[in-house]
């Protein structure tokens, strides 16, 4: 099982480029470079966030971007349960800095992506539980369920940012996985 370590704020994020590329493909490393994907996605969409931008709403009853970035941590939380066999919980996570939260979201890909990189896991051996419920989801419902979902809301992220004014960093280079010079 593979253990969570907390990042602490002068300790310096996963994700700011996308990690080499995995030595084979299989069903375990492309799923392994999507959550990376994701997660380079993640880190600069939040990257330089300042307190006006996790406060915009785009309109009444809709989420703010804060309430988004903790909706996409819970579903990092499912993918990071999911590949350490566990039933998910869901973490209480609304009295936590943004630091916090940016930085275990982030920790929570890093943890599933070397989970499937490290070739100890098989994608039929990972079902998705929900603590109190007693049913089972295959692995193809993480694909299209939390990550995918994760995916949307880090676009809305962007887009949230771009309209309270802070846009993305027109240098990152979400193709190749890097940032331009």
């Amino acid at each position: 099982m593979t253990s969570m370590a907390s990042f602490s704020q002068s300790t310096e994020l996963p994700f700011r480029q996308i990690p080499d590329d995995p030595a084979t493909y299989t069903a375990e490393t492309v799923v392994a470079r999507m959550v990376e994907g994701l997660a380079f996605r993640y880190y600069w969409a939040t990257e330089g966030l300042k307190p006006e931008d996790l406060s915009y709403q785009p309109s009444e009853g809709a989420r703010t971007s804060r309430e988004t970035l903790e909706h996409i941590h819970g579903l990092t939380q499912v993918v990071f349960n999911c590949v350490n066999s566990k039933a998910h919980i869901a973490v209480e996570v609304t009295t936590w800095d943004f630091e916090k939260l940016r930085a275990e979201t982030l920790n929570n890909l890093l943890v599933a992506s070397q989970a499937l990189r490290s070739g100890n896991l098989k994608l039929e051996d990972l079902p998705i539980r929900f603590e109190g419920r007693d049913s089972e989801y295959p692995f193809w419902n993480q694909i299209n369920g939390p990550i995918e979902d994760a995916v949307w809301h880090v676009g809305q992220v962007v887009s949230f940012r771009r309209a309270s004014g802070n846009p993305f960093n027109s240098k990152v280079s979400v193709f190749n996985g890097v940032v331009r010079d």
